[in-house]
């Protein structure tokens, strides 16, 4: 549970420090006393947290700067909407502010540096969606591009899994992919198996670039999901986040979840 405290707005913390340190709060610190300064809600919660802090050996004017400090570090925490934008396929409703999920993947493969990681259920329509990230693979050739997709078998279909992905590259290559333009890794799945020994599927969608942008969505990388379907998104701005994704996908390629198709 997260501590009362931190759940304080910075204000509230302030001047409950500035309270304690001119004495017009004392110890034991009893919630009537703390009531015009967090609230009568939060007063009792409040009350025995900083009384468990004097009773430790705190004194006013080391709590007096505790106080400050959590205001300070909660006041310079950037908001979830400086990091964190909506994405969407749809139609506008609502007045809700949100990107679009074509516009964010185009952007994200045109703005790539270094590195882009796409893992993916469904392609379709294919040429269209990556034409964007094929074209700065020719502006950067250095740019190392890592894709894990997802072969489809169709019920009855009983090929082996190196005819699948045999079958699954060439129409990739053929109607998937821009014509002309630098081919990226290719990392293919026939089936996981799962617990219990059923088959499942790959259905991650998402992207990371550069170590440091993670979009996941519900859209798959067809047309109808980039810009007719109702999907959703997130696109975090997170090197954190981004390095735990990519090592995910390291470490099903290390356990042979995938194989290299391309």
């Amino acid at each position: 549970m997260k501590d009362l405290l931190l759940s304080l707005a910075p204000s509230e913390l302030r001047a409950l420090a500035t309270s304690v340190r001119t004495g017009r709060v004392l110890a034991p610190y009893s919630a009537l006393s703390l009531q015009r300064f967090v609230g009568e809600d939060a007063a009792e919660s409040v009350s025995r947290k900083l009384a468990l802090l004097s009773a430790s050996g705190m004194s006013s004017e080391a709590l007096s700067v505790c106080l400050e400090l959590t205001a300070d570090a909660l006041s310079s925490r950037p908001l979830l909407e400086d990091f964190v934008d909506l994405v969407t396929t749809g139609p506008e409703a609502g007045g809700v502010a949100n990107r679009s999920t074509a516009v964010v993947v185009s952007e994200l493969f045109r703005g790539a540096e270094h590195s882009v990681l796409i893992a993916g259920y469904s392609v379709y329509q294919g040429q269209k969606v990556f034409r964007a990230l094929g074209n700065r693979m020719m502006q950067r050739p250095e740019l190392e591009v890592r894709m894990f997709l997802d072969v489809p078998r169709i019920q009855g279909d009983t090929s082996s899994a190196d005819a699948l992905i045999a079958r699954f590259v060439q129409h990739f290559k053929r109607s998937e992919w821009p014509s002309g333009m630098p081919l990226p890794n290719v990392y293919c799945c026939g089936h996981l198996i799962t617990q219990g020994g059923k088959p499942g599927s790959l259905h991650a969608k998402c992207i990371v670039v550069d170590g440091k942008h993670v979009f996941v969505s519900s859209a798959n990388f067809t047309e109808a999901a980039q810009e007719r379907n109702i999907e959703v998104g997130l696109l975090v701005q997170s090197g954190a986040l981004a390095e735990r994704v990519c090592r995910f996908f390291d470490a099903l390629l290390d356990e042979s979840f995938f194989v290299r198709a391309i």
